[in-house]
């Protein structure tokens, strides 16, 4: 499912059930999957050369963890820097 949703995203159509998550990063957003248990991808795709996936977890209760928010920020801080670096 999540790669089903993450290919309208590489085709620029959105996500069936998405929102942003600015407390992660400016451009970064949800890709939410209800089955019988609760699954998240948090992704950005503002480049032109990739869809980049920050995080992907399973959702353990109603509130995003901290704990994943933290890690997708610093994924998102990695992968700008890399590609200032690229660019330097």
């Amino acid at each position: 499912m999540a790669g089903y949703q993450l290919r309208l995203v590489q085709q620029g159509v959105a996500p069936t059930d998405w929102k942003p998550m600015p407390a992660v990063g400016t451009g970064v957003y949800e890709i939410r999957i209800a089955t019988a248990v609760a699954h998240r991808v948090f992704y950005i795709a503002k480049f032109a050369e990739a869809v980049y996936v920050l995080h992907a977890f399973e959702k353990q209760t109603q509130k995003t963890a901290r704990g994943d928010i933290e890690l997708a920020r610093m994924r998102l801080g990695q992968l700008l820097r890399q590609r200032q670096d690229r660019k330097g």
